[in-house]
């Protein structure tokens, strides 16, 4: 089941983000099987906007959680704010994934 995760960098880390970006591509690569997708989220003009996004499909929220912890710019510290949403894929990659279901509670279509 996919999650996304929403960090908020702390102020005044740009540095201490910069330093530990060299980390990074070995721990994409270690969870590269659960990485739906990932970046940082940017201003207009491409600099760096205090943060990330990370979509995991992981069994539950602890395994989500212990995958964010297990990070460089985790361990270092750097994030004022993670933020932890489990995710209804519809689309992926072009690919439709939205499958209609009764919802029970209201007795519309939903998403599975």
């Amino acid at each position: 089941m996919p999650y996304i995760i929403e960090n908020i960098d702390r102020l005044g880390t740009v540095d201490l983000r910069r330093s530990v970006r060299a980390e990074y591509p070995g721990y994409l690569e270690e969870h590269r099987a659960k990485l739906l997708a990932c970046g940082a989220k940017l201003k207009d003009d491409r600099s760096d906007a205090r943060g990330g996004i990370y979509i995991l499909d992981v069994e539950d929220r602890a395994v989500a959680e212990e995958s964010i912890a297990a990070g460089p710019f985790a361990k270092t510290g750097l994030f004022e704010r993670i933020t932890i949403t489990r995710w209804c894929k519809a689309s992926l990659d072009g690919v439709n994934h939205f499958v209609p279901v009764a919802d029970p509670g209201h007795g519309k279509r939903g998403v599975a």
